[in-house]
């Protein structure tokens, strides 16, 4: 089977659906994954064909990114997607012209909807945070204290309106243009969805449609052969297990400031410090802090004592498959969400608000990621999440899903 699958987003949002589209190669299928260009350049293990769409994300997430809050960044999103959406649908129909099925995910995902409308051919949504609406929990993109149990639902119902909304106008003129398609008045909601999200962490809702599917974190297996950085070997080597602290891509962090406060809070602990994209090689670190560069979450998290981050949902996942606790400092969009939920299951304190963080309130925390209960709590989801395989059942679920319309 001919697949195409796109997405649009960071190294982040990307990594999972490569993933996911690297083990539909490995089962037999032809993949051509589409996505911003510099998230696909870090997908060295990728085995299809890759794509570029237009746009550039780091131009928002990299270096002197412009977004400096939950809503600027927001903002930023949006019209990254509606400046683009006409181009992405013509980059997507010229890769999917000769599929049989088109799997859509992230900002670019009316757009793969859109595109298998005008092929007839099936498509499914594929993501990495929960947009069916469920009694269970409140929308992702609202902080979580702000909605009562008995509107879960409908918060859901309406940021997914929001969502829409936001990209209505602009998609139906691309719609109209490069694919000569009607308007589209309504939001899609009878197709169906994949969620690498493991179940661990969010249990399936008893209510969610019959074509909402749980499969389970897509990742990758590190590489076997990683060899680590020799300051970073020789650094875990002589001391105790260090903290992990890193915040992604996120921008509008006051890296030296932030790291200030963490070393403060530390009071000689160990840690290691990703600063992203970031600079901050010219900080004078004392001896208990390493600054490293980007290291496999798979192999660098189980070797901490707990990992500081901002509740993105991969990292979010890979801290609690590695069985070790967290604080999380959530920024904008999902992170809230995943804070909350790893708060709910016993392996990270109450998130840190940014405009909180301080030394009492990071030492605070510290201390009840170091209780032996946490640590055991930790190692016991870490185990159960061990035995989910999300990639085995989204191979699956893609080729029962679509067999149905006599594409697999």
């Amino acid at each position: 089977m001919k697949i195409a699958m796109l997405t649009y987003g960071t190294e982040g949002d990307t990594r999972p659906l490569a993933a996911l589209g690297h083990a539909l190669c490995e089962a037999g299928h032809d993949v051509c994954l589409l996505g911003d260009a510099h998230s696909l350049g870090s997908q060295h293990r990728f085995e299809g064909r890759m794509m570029p769409l237009s746009g550039d994300i780091q131009a928002l997430f990299g270096k002197g990114g412009r977004p400096t809050g939950g809503r600027d960044t927001a903002k930023a999103l949006i019209s990254l997607t509606n400046t683009h959406a006409a181009a992405w649908m013509k980059e997507t129909l010229s890769a999917a012209r000769e599929c049989d099925a088109i799997v859509t995910s992230g900002l670019a995902g009316f757009v793969g909807l859109s595109v298998a409308e005008y092929l007839k051919i099936p498509v499914l949504g594929a993501g990495m945070i929960p947009l069916t609406p469920s009694r269970a929990f409140p929308s992702p993109f609202l902080p979580p204290a702000w909605i009562p149990a008995p509107l879960n639902r409908a918060s859901l119902v309406l940021t997914n309106q929001l969502f829409w909304l936001a990209f209505k106008k602009t998609l139906n003129r691309a719609r109209a243009q490069v694919l000569g398609l009607p308007p589209r008045a309504k939001l899609w909601t009878d197709h169906s969805m994949l969620y690498g999200i493991s179940p661990t962490i969010l249990p399936p809702p008893d209510d969610w449609p019959s074509h909402a599917h749980l499969c389970g974190q897509w990742r990758r297996p590190a590489d076997a052969g990683y060899t680590p950085p020799d300051a970073l070997r020789d650094f875990l080597a002589c001391g105790t297990a260090p903290i992990y602290v890193g915040f992604g891509s996120m921008a509008g962090i006051d890296v030296p400031r932030t790291l200030e406060k963490i070393i403060a809070a530390l009071n000689g602990r160990r840690a290691v410090v990703w600063p992203g994209r970031r600079d901050s090689r010219s900080m004078d670190l004392p001896d208990n802090i390493l600054h490293i560069d980007a290291v496999p979450h798979d192999w660098l998290f189980p070797r901490m004592a707990a990992v500081i981050h901002h509740g993105g949902s991969g990292t979010s996942h890979s801290a609690v498959r590695s069985g070790r606790p967290s604080i999380i400092v959530p920024f904008t969009g999902d992170q809230p969400f995943w804070a909350h939920r790893l708060h709910q299951l016993g392996v990270a304190p109450a998130a840190i608000s940014p405009a909180r963080l301080d030394a009492s309130t990071l030492l605070a925390a510290i201390d009840f990621v170091e209780k032996p209960a946490v640590v055991a709590r930790a190692a016991e989801l870490g185990r159960r999440m061990a035995r989910e395989d999300g990639l085995i059942a989204g191979v699956a679920l893609v080729e029962k899903i679509f067999a149905k319309t006599g594409k697999a």
